[in-house]
């Protein structure tokens, strides 16, 4: 393994996923503008935030060290489906996406000196018909407040949906497959018996 590996977010999640790879990176959190670009895919708009957030957090480490970032987007009609910014922001998110399918994309990126490396993870998510008075009732919650979508997979929200196609890491903000292999190609030994 080459240098020191951190982690450009602030997410306890992403920590713990990375946890149940073994690893214990040090956090280098980032703020970098998540406005998407004019007629950007969501596809485009997570990737290009996970590199963003992972050379902002290489600029400002040692050199010599590893910097993974990851941005996850919900989707719906091809459009980003972003975080409520209040009760009713958060109703018509929910109505939106009860009864239907979504799709849950994360960006991953490993930099470091002449390393860019990134990977995508698609998921798609079918929700159940979801009552109005589950809608306040998880409003209440003060769960949905902050995340993409406006539900938390690993929590509550979890009650909404009714099967999933993909990667339950990448939809809680993480995908554990494609971050092992990025980091195995850059000299990790995660579950490989040593053979880099």
């Amino acid at each position: 393994m080459n240098g020191s590996l951190y982690l450009a977010s602030r997410s306890p999640r992403r920590r713990e996923l990375l946890g149940q790879l073994g690893l214990t990176p040090e956090a280098a959190p980032t703020d970098v503008d998540e406005t998407p670009r004019a007629g950007e895919a969501p596809a485009e708009y997570v990737v290009r935030l996970a590199l963003a957030k992972a050379r902002a957090g290489l600029a400002r480490c040692a050199p010599g060290s590893l910097v993974l970032g990851a941005d996850t987007a919900l989707a719906a009609d091809g459009r980003i489906l972003g975080k409520p910014a209040d009760r009713e922001g958060f109703r018509h998110l929910l109505r939106r996406l009860s009864g239907r399918e979504h799709k849950a994309l994360t960006g991953v990126a490993l930099v470091g000196e002449g390393l860019e490396e990134t990977r995508l993870s698609v998921s798609h998510v079918f929700f159940r018909a979801v009552r109005e008075a589950e809608i306040d009732a998880y409003w209440a919650t003060g769960e949905p407040a902050d995340k993409a979508g406006g539900y938390a997979i690993q929590g509550l929200g979890a009650v909404f949906v009714e099967r999933l196609e993909g990667s339950y890491s990448g939809v809680m903000g993480l995908p554990l497959f494609e971050t092992a292999e990025l980091l195995h190609a850059a000299g990790f030994s995660i579950l490989r018996g040593g053979d880099a």
